[in-house]
């Protein structure tokens, strides 16, 4: 649209001009970003300047102007946005006179639906009102005049500008307090899946606040890329708006792929990993700035009283201590030595990173950026040094996150490791991650860090943990690409042809613990043998026990409990004691505990399932309060066909949700009652909301199941028939496969699925159908994810032929579908 159609469109001062000629701009599919924005910002000015002098005309008011403030005023109108005004006026005309003009301005916007903050002040008034409201004085700082009194409004903005640098020592303190609040209620743009791009920290928000600072004239951001962020930003925006119709900042899951499409890009992944790019030079400005506002405000709030010692204008040199060769702290921050040579000195980025990192220290940003430009490559393989101070650097704990981010924010990371750039604010899909794949590999080291007193190779611990998850970057497998590239970095670090195949082996194996121990029979010799063959020694072993604790803390809330850490310990153990050469006994028939036990002897005197509800914390995973874990269901009952579709159908009738699941024969002690079939099985359960039902009650529906008076099929229908469908990303379609040769006394089903109500009801019924005896079960639900192995057997007790068991599983995989 040129600027002559917009001045045809807003000839026509009404609703309907405007209207036409906005949505023609919007239309405009090569207009687009920082162009069309400006464009609908004049576009709007003028159908409010006719609005204005038509309705100030009508109404005898002189001395008003109509001033746009925030976005609007900025000239930075997204399709949706609202229109941010303030009617300005001297107070020379009545009060009803003004409440005139103003309606004639409101109205015809209220008319054609666009979202209006407005008020009406005069400049005393709204001098007033920024004095002891931050949000309206940080909208004035943007004030622009639309159309009226000129010199009023810059009158106002003088003013306004005025005491904004005057009261910044008060007002910056409580802006900084407002962002951090709004971080914590928030979260950060750069990790959230379904981020709020205004509002989470380093959003369009935190940009404002940039703005905001550098008018104070204490402190300004770093503009390298920062502008670049900003319009990143504002763009996806806009094209949420177009794409949803709505007035909304938050980036739906449902709502990405087709943004995506609006802006050009491959995929929801590569609009994500952009808006995570630009969250992140917003983040990384926001903390460089604010802690220059915190020197600056110390410094001056200690003048006078410096002044007053020193007995004159002498100004005091900031003191510098020593903390590592060519690098000293000074004013708070690490800095260079006067004496440093970065040119000469190519260890230099990692020695300052280690002893900021180690006294807890921001990196400055005058330090990193002259270090990105000065600073020699190092040569490949490292030096040894170069090699102690990475490692140093890993192991230095949370103060490590803070200083990586320096360094990456000016590309250093990714000159030391260029494979890093694959990682680079990749994003995880699964919910149950909590970070981006890099940020997850730095969270990883933070953990490993308080592990390395458990292993005589710290350093090989802490490098695994950077490098892990390195294979996500790559098609495929992530642990086989991660073992390749991993070797290649250990190698280009320095480290020598033995422990570059011990990093290698971690990293191809760093899910095996927790995979094999929620997923596999312990008790089955042939799980203890193929773990060891993998590992290989016990100081790999050992090493892999403490990355798989890191990676899973590192990975969220969801990936790690005392339950799992349980069997993890106990897979170890056993995995150790066959490394050491005692050979792992033949599983017998399961010994039940004292609880166990007591249900069992119950079950086989009745001829009816037994029950148990038992709730509690487990013990801490380290010093701390102990962790709540939800409640355990026992069942014990005489096995019979049907018992596992049964037992997992009345749980999703009474709205149990199974976190993990075992089901297995057991054996009573000689004088309770002789050999017999009996099952016991121990359910993870908790209650999608409410309170838990009585043990009777899920007894009672359980003898009704079994017996098929209580149609559970029909009934879980019925349910979920009554419910709608909820948006959101369709899930992937479910996965049964065989796993090979995971044991030789039983065919071992895989099911990788979505987790939902009356899912194990469903896996259930369809081995019962394909007439296989369930030896034991391993359930397992990681966020929305359900992962189960059921350990199969034919009518003799022995394992499935190879067909017979692909056609198993097909028939699983058919009845999930």
């Amino acid at each position: 649209m040129t600027s002559t159609e917009v001045t045809t469109a807003t000839d026509d001062p009404g609703p309907s001009g405007y209207a036409a000629a906005r949505l023609r701009l919007l239309q405009q599919e090569a207009r687009s970003g920082p162009p069309r924005r400006s464009a609908l910002a004049r576009l709007t000015d003028d159908w409010l300047t006719a609005l204005f002098t038509t309705a100030a005309t009508g109404t005898g008011v002189r001395g008003a102007a109509l001033v746009a403030v925030g976005g609007y005023g900025r000239g930075e109108l997204s399709p949706r946005s609202d229109l941010d005004l303030l009617l300005l006026h001297d107070g020379s005309a009545g009060a009803a006179a003004v409440a005139a003009l103003a309606d004639r301005i409101w109205y015809p916007v209220w008319d054609l639906g666009l979202a209006l903050d407005h008020s009406v002040r005069t400049p005393a008034e709204a001098r007033k009102t920024a004095g002891e409201d931050l949000k309206v004085q940080l909208g004035l700082l943007d004030a622009r005049p639309v159309a009226g009194d000129l010199g009023l409004v810059a009158a106002l903005r003088t003013t306004v500008l005025a005491d904004w640098r005057n009261q910044a020592h008060r007002r910056l303190p409580e802006l900084a307090g407002l962002g951090r609040e709004r971080a914590e209620r928030m979260g950060e743009l750069q990790f959230l899946l379904e981020p709020d791009l205004k509002e989470a920290r380093g959003g369009l928000r935190d940009a404002t606040a940039l703005r905001a600072v550098a008018a104070s004239w204490v402190a300004d951001a770093p503009r390298e890329g920062l502008a670049e962020a900003r319009r990143t930003l504002l763009d996806v925006r806009d094209a949420l708006h177009l794409t949803t119709g709505r007035a909304t900042d938050r980036l739906a899951l449902q709502e990405q792929d087709q943004v995506a499409g609006a802006l050009g890009l491959l995929d929801a992944d590569a609009l994500l990993r952009q808006v995570y790019e630009a969250a992140r030079t917003v983040s990384y400005a926001t903390d460089v700035t604010w802690r220059e506002v915190e020197r600056v405000l110390r410094a001056r709030s200690a003048r006078p009283r410096l002044r007053s010692l020193l007995g004159g204008g002498a100004k005091a040199a900031p003191e510098r201590t020593p903390l590592a060769e060519g690098v000293v702290e000074a004013d708070g921050e690490v800095v260079l030595a006067r004496t440093a040579r970065p040119e000469k000195d190519p260890v230099l980025p990692l020695r300052a990173a280690a002893a900021a990192a180690e006294s807890g220290l921001p990196l400055s940003r005058h330090l990193v950026r002259h270090l990105r430009t000065a600073a020699r490559p190092l040569p490949v393989p490292w030096p040894a040094e170069a090699r102690e101070e990475l490692v140093t650097l890993l192991g230095a704990g949370e103060a490590t996150v803070t200083v990586w981010e320096a360094l990456e924010a000016e590309g250093i990371i990714t000159r030391l490791l260029p494979d890093w750039e694959r990682v680079r604010c990749r994003p995880q899909r699964n919910p149950v991650h909590t970070w981006t794949v890099d940020r997850h590999l730095v969270e990883t080291a933070v953990r490993a860090a308080s592990l390395t007193r458990r292993v005589h190779r710290p350093d090989l611990l802490l490098v695994a943990a950077l490098l892990h998850d390195i294979g996500k970057g790559w098609p495929g497998d992530h642990s086989a690409a991660g073992e390749v590239i991993a070797r290649d970095m250990a190698t280009r670090i320095g480290f020598d042809a033995q422990d570059t195949g011990v990093v290698a082996t971690l990293v191809r194996h760093h899910l095996l613990l927790v995979e094999t121990a929620t997923r596999r029979d312990l008790d089955d010799p042939a799980t203890v043998r193929a773990v060891a063959d993998a590992v290989g020694s016990t100081s790999t072993l050992e090493l892999l026990h403490a990355l798989t604790e890191a990676d899973a803390l590192a990975t969220g809330p969801a990936a790690w409990s005392s339950w799992r850490a349980g069997l993890v310990t106990d897979l170890v153990k056993r995995v150790a004691a066959l490394l050491a050469g005692e050979e792992p006994a033949e599983p017998e028939p399961l010994a039940p505990g004292a609880e166990q036990e007591r249900l069992a002897v119950e079950a086989l005197r009745t001829g009816e399932p037994a029950l148990a509800l038992r709730t509690g914390p487990e013990p801490a995973l380290a010093d701390g309060d102990p962790e709540p874990v939800g409640v355990e269901l026992l069942i014990a009952l005489p096995d019979r066909p049907g018992v596992l579709p049964a037992a997992a159908g009345v749980l999703a009738l009474h709205r149990l949700t199974v976190r993990a699941a075992d089901l297995r024969a057991v054996e009573l002690p000689t004088g309770l009652g002789g050999p017999a079939d009996l099952l016991v099985l121990s359910w993870r359960v908790a209650a999608e909301y409410g309170s838990l039902p009585q043990a009777a009650r899920l007894r009672t529906d359980l003898v009704r199941a079994l017996d098929g008076s209580l149609d559970i099929r029909a009934r879980l229908a019925e349910r979920e028939a009554a419910y709608p469908r909820r948006r959101g990303v369709k899930a992937p379609p479910p996965r049964v496969t065989v796993a090979p040769a995971a044991s030789r006394l039983a065919t071992v089903i895989e099911v990788r699925a979505q987790d939902a109500p009356g899912l194990l009801h469903r896996i259930g019924h369809a081995l019962e159908r394909s007439a296989v005896r369930v030896r034991s079960a391993h359930v397992s639900t990681l966020g929305a994810n359900a992962v189960d192995a059921f350990y199969v057997t034919d009518g003799d007790g022995g394992p499935l032929p190879g067909e017979r068991a692909a056609e198993v599983a097909r028939e699983v995989e058919k009845a999930l579908g």
